[in-house]
């Protein structure tokens, strides 16, 4: 990966970077940021559990961060309909097991949640609430109601289903929570990965290329 001054508008473009369960996004940014010398920006959280893409933005193309942020999202997860948790994750604390609904119940409440839908913001989100990121006051163990959000699901559909975890696709619109549709579900996410982002696929994934300026708005058209 070309390196440039530190801080400088070259390298600029974007990278299409496949992150591992673990680090943070912002890891990921300051781990490219340090290897190119360039500043960086992501377009789009993915949480330490989770995996996928995840697109970075540097140098002087980072001003055109929200051109990238407003874009679809695909995603692949399994929900344990069994259990609710206070993240939504495996990272959170478990509720009490409960019955997982029947396969004809299952698809009936998947029906309900396609199109626009009102969820509830995960308690650990990077949502302010009252000026601080909701993720450390529940950090913290402050208990706070988290508003509802509109999210459109343009897709959702189950690909398996063996009691009680349900292997689930799904297409939202920018700002939407998998975890939310887990929570509404009656369950938590126990693996989640990130496909696409607008036309980008993780398949074209490469954190040692960086497509031009060019190129990536290009493939916005």
């Amino acid at each position: 990966m070309p390196r440039g001054r530190k801080g400088a508008a070259t390298p600029a473009g974007l990278v299409l970077y496949d992150k591992p369960a673990g680090p943070s996004s912002f890891a990921i940014v300051r781990q490219l940021r340090e290897e190119t010398g360039a500043r960086a920006g992501h377009a789009g959280t993915l949480d330490p559990f989770a995996t996928g893409l995840l697109l970075v933005l540097l140098g002087g193309f980072t001003k055109e961060a929200q051109r990238f942020v407003g874009l679809t999202k695909r995603y692949e997860t399994a929900v344990d309909l069994s259990k609710t948790s206070s993240t939504g994750d495996p990272e959170g604390d478990l509720g009490d097991e409960h019955e997982p609904p029947s396969l004809l119940d299952l698809e009936a409440e998947l029906d309900a949640l396609r199109g626009e839908v009102d969820l509830k913001i995960p308690a650990a989100s990077a949502v302010k609430i009252r000026g601080e990121r909701a993720y450390k006051l529940h950090r913290r163990g402050v208990a706070v109601d988290m508003p509802t959000r509109r999210t459109t699901v343009y897709e959702l559909e189950l690909e398996e289903y063996e009691e009680p975890v349900a292997q689930l696709s799904m297409r939202l619109s920018s700002g939407g929570y998998v975890r939310a549709v887990a929570e509404a579900l009656g369950g938590h996410c126990v693996s989640l990965r990130r496909t696409n982002v607008g036309p980008f696929g993780v398949a074209d994934a490469d954190p040692e290329r960086i497509l031009t300026p060019n190129d990536a708005l290009d493939a916005l058209a």
